[in-house]
């Protein structure tokens, strides 16, 4: 019965095109208006890393100053100071650690062809590559020894390693970066997590990656500047010395665990930690030592933002009043075909059969609007990804989304359909047949 009353409501789109048009139209631009939205919003809040993001922490302790400070106005910052990443990097904690900062410096190409330019990456540990999954194409992260030593050695991103030497293995070749030749060991493959939740501060947090890595100690050694925010409560001595001896924020840090239930053990070191700095003389604010996993830490740095979520809602709302315009067209489409109905109620149709009929019907509308309301979708999205690189990462539909599609528009339909169902189902049959 299913399948003849399914023929029927692909018969009846063609009993009036102009009633069926306006009603799949509406639908379908409620429909892709809320999906595109939507995915958005499920791209920007998703797990970037599910099978570790419960064991990858983010450790703050607030080293502000305590003048005129309020509880509850929260950390003073969301990085580290150097003392205090310096000492987390050497303390043993956790399986991995690294600490990182963005850099930006001059590239000078082997080739001559190419003329120098400006590039930007990140000085992380060794621990980095580990930590975060991130694939290699040719060679290596370097080696612990490396990080000890400071060594002039550079893992380069795809894109940059191909600009520069081509489809062929860079590993082993020299590249000056800001005039001192780094030996390359390593190229990374294409990895764009979504968020870029390991460096949530500075930068995009959608988009391209990183050009290039090096280690966090060669950098220091460099004294390459800081490319990114930085925090200092109080006045400092000038120079690069100061700055890494100054109670300045502006480095990141990450630490992972064995396991999610190290958690309080990593938070006991913390706490551990903080009590010994403050018998120094430092963390006079006595505040909360805070540990974040990745979902908090997204959560904490507003990924998702209230606006994006605003708009979500609106355009549900939208979505809502477009099922209501779909409710008045359906009562006047089936408004038309009482006689119809009156005469299968005569001839021994329920109205359970009758009911069955036109919510049939109005599920062939619902599917024929998510085809067109996916077409919308995949082009509102396309809109939305030409604004910035940023949103391109996020404007894309999943197979998730592309089910949610379907299911949302004939829901939807179903919806609207009710009570139009309902009032054809009222038709009294003799009444009808005395009017014929």
């Amino acid at each position: 019965m299913f399948s003849y009353y399914f023929t029927l409501g692909v018969r009846s789109l063609r009993r009036n095109p102009a009633l069926t048009a306006l009603m799949v139209l509406t639908l379908a631009i409620g429909v892709a208006a809320s999906v595109s939205t939507l995915t958005i919003l499920h791209v920007m809040s998703a797990n970037p890393i599910p099978h570790k993001s419960d064991r990858l922490f983010v450790p703050l302790v607030d080293n502000g100053s305590p003048e005129n400070w309020v509880p509850s106005e929260g950390p003073n910052d969301r990085q580290l100071s150097y003392p205090d990443a310096d000492n987390l990097l050497r303390s043993g904690v956790g399986e991995r650690r690294t600490v990182m900062y963005n850099v930006g410096v001059a590239i000078e190409p082997p080739r001559s062809d190419i003329p120098a330019f400006s590039s930007t990456g990140l000085a992380p540990t060794r621990d980095f590559f580990a930590m975060f999954d991130v694939p290699f194409l040719h060679g290596q992260p370097w080696s612990a020894a490396d990080d000890q030593r400071a060594a002039d050695v550079v893992v380069l991103s795809r894109e940059i390693a191909e600009k520069l030497f081509g489809d062929a293995s860079p590993v082993g070749k020299q590249v000056r970066m800001k005039g001192t030749p780094y030996t390359v060991v390593g190229v990374i493959d294409t990895w764009a997590p979504l968020p870029r939740f390991y460096k949530l501060i500075g930068g995009q947090r959608f988009g391209n990656g990183e050009e290039f890595f090096i280690p966090f100690s060669n950098a220091i050694r460099h004294e390459m500047v800081h490319n990114g925010s930085m925090s200092c409560s109080g006045s400092r001595d000038p120079g690069w010395a100061a700055l890494l001896a100054s109670e300045c924020t502006w480095l990141q840090f990450w630490i992972e665990a064995k396991s999610s239930s190290d958690r309080a053990e990593v938070q006991s070191f913390l706490d551990s930690y903080a009590n010994e700095q403050r018998k120094l003389g430092r963390l006079k604010r006595n505040a909360p030592n805070m540990l974040y996993n990745v979902m908090e830490w997204m959560e904490e740095m507003k990924v998702v933002g209230n606006d994006s979520k605003l708009a979500a809602w609106l355009a549900f709302g939208f979505l809502v009043l477009c099922l209501v315009n779909t409710v008045g067209l359906l009562l006047a489409k089936f408004s038309v075909r009482a006689s119809e109905v009156g005469i299968r109620r005569a001839l021994g149709a329920s109205r359970r059969d009758v009911f069955q009929q036109f919510l049939i019907e109005t599920g062939v509308v619902g599917l024929v609007g998510g085809v067109l309301g996916l077409v919308l979708a995949f082009a509102f999205l396309a809109l939305i990804g030409m604004q910035s690189k940023g949103m391109a990462a996020v404007a894309r539909m999943d197979l998730q989304m592309l089910a949610l599609t379907f299911l949302m528009s004939v829901a939807a339909a179903l919806l609207a359909g009710l009570l139009p169902t309902w009032r054809a189902c009222q038709v009294t049959p003799a009444i009808q047949l005395k009017s014929q």
